[in-house]
């Protein structure tokens, strides 16, 4: 499964996972579902639909995608450990970058929901981390299971991977990120990553 079938996937299932009941639901949970609310009262909002609000639509989901994932950490991870060696600077700008390309593909996927359902699974805490277990219950009736592995940060939990039918989001893009510097060197990623934009 590709880093972006991945991200889609996990686009669709913020947008319906809001739709399900969460009985017996922990803190993760709740913190992220709480979030997934506020995503769909704003795309409900006949006011803000329109195109000439589309900009500010984005703007409000983009703050709160900053309160569901940790872009920071989920950087961290997809850079392994490449990202000891790189310098405040340069690791601002790669969250900078990362980040922004990750809520471009997640603001797409999420505007294009069409109706799949969800079910809450269930969530295991373990100190300061915790998955939340879904599954996306196409409309073919195919289940594909969804976890959101997250990370508690003072009184808040926020995303740091998710991992598709057993796919890690971050362990997709750590390879991917790994080989290209690798093969050629940091800046040539950074290149990429930018041209993705």
């Amino acid at each position: 499964m590709t880093p972006r079938r991945v991200l889609a996937t996990a686009a669709a299932l913020v947008v319906a996972v809001a739709l399900q009941p969460r009985a017996w639901a922990g803190q993760p949970a709740d913190q992220l579902f709480a979030h997934i609310d506020e995503v769909l009262r704003i795309l409900d909002d006949a006011e803000i639909r329109k195109p000439a609000k589309s900009q500010e639509q984005r703007q409000a989901i983009r703050r709160i995608a900053n309160d569901i994932f940790d872009f920071e950490e989920i950087s961290r991870r997809s850079l392994g450990r490449h990202w000891q060696a790189r310098t405040a600077t340069e690791r601002d700008e790669f969250v900078q970058l990362f980040g922004d390309l990750l809520e471009r593909a997640y603001f797409g996927r999420i505007e294009s929901y069409s109706g799949e359902k969800v079910a809450f699974l269930g969530d295991a805490i373990d100190g300061d981390l915790a998955t939340v277990r879904t599954k996306i219950v196409t409309k073919q009736g195919s289940e594909i299971p969804v976890d959101y592995r997250m990370l508690r940060r003072g009184d808040r939990w926020r995303a740091y991977d998710v991992v598709i039918e057993g796919v890690s989001l971050v362990a997709n893009y750590r390879a991917q990120f790994d080989k290209i510097i690798q093969r050629t060197s940091y800046q040539q990623l950074v290149k990429q990553v930018r041209e993705r934009q």
